[in-house]
């Protein structure tokens, strides 16, 4: 009986591509966030599916549950996403060099940007609505404003240890800051007013009104030179 022929060594095998691994995930959790971001301001809470979502970021819906969970959730990360891109954690770096003024004034701007862009407008229109759910409510006001008056108090504490200004209370500074920075121009677009006059520099108002906000806050909790008696 003729004995069988040896096998041949079996070829090495292939060296895997960069499949489910890490960096893919990381991309097509960026591109879930990007769409719902995306989808979330245009259309509102209630008209977004988690099926547009996924075609929109090119993905399966299994996918977009895998990553988030439900839409609760997603929208929640989409809120936080958007604060943390609009105001980077670089703005409230306490060592920097320079004046507490100019960094105040960047986060003053940044905020601004942020809470009058069509994005925010339009989710802030969304949670006003008597249709929209108190715990979609909610859960807005913990992924952006609280999130916000959080890192901007953290800020203020920061910078009034090391004696740059007198605070005794850095949530409730941190809330005044904040507040001065909306301003009527906030209101005005949040009641739909209509486009402002022609010939507007918005830009230059804009940078006029969160510096003079910034140095109002500041003759607030600037240190006062000590008493010679």
């Amino acid at each position: 009986m003729t004995s069988p022929t040896p096998r041949k060594p079996s070829a090495k095998p292939a060296a895997k591509a960069a499949g489910p691994g890490r960096p893919k995930d990381l991309g097509k959790r960026a591109a879930i966030l990007e769409a719902a971001k995306t989808l979330f301001t245009e259309q509102g809470y209630t008209g977004v599916s988690m099926d547009s979502i996924a075609a929109l970021a090119g993905v399966s819906k299994l996918t977009v549950y895998s990553h988030f969970g439900d839409k609760e959730a997603l929208f929640l990360q989409a809120v936080q996403s958007k604060c943390i891109e609009m105001m980077p954690d670089e703005l409230f770096v306490t060592d920097a060099e320079g004046p507490v003024r100019d960094q105040l004034i960047g986060i003053a701007q940044a905020f601004f940007d942020m809470i009058t862009s069509d994005a925010a407008v339009s989710v802030q229109r969304v949670m006003m609505s008597p249709d929209t759910d108190e715990r979609l409510r909610e859960l807005f006001w913990q992924a952006g404003p609280q999130r916000t008056c959080a890192v901007v108090s953290a800020f203020l504490q920061a910078r009034t240890a090391r004696g740059e200004l007198e605070i005794d209370d850095a949530q409730v500074a941190a809330q005044q800051l904040l507040t001065l920075v909306k301003g009527e121009l906030h209101t005005h677009m949040m009641c739909g007013m209509p486009p402002l006059p022609v010939g507007y520099d918005a830009q230059a108002s804009a940078h006029a009104h969160v510096t003079a906000s910034v140095d109002f806050f500041l003759r607030a909790y600037a240190p006062r030179p000590t008493g010679t008696g």
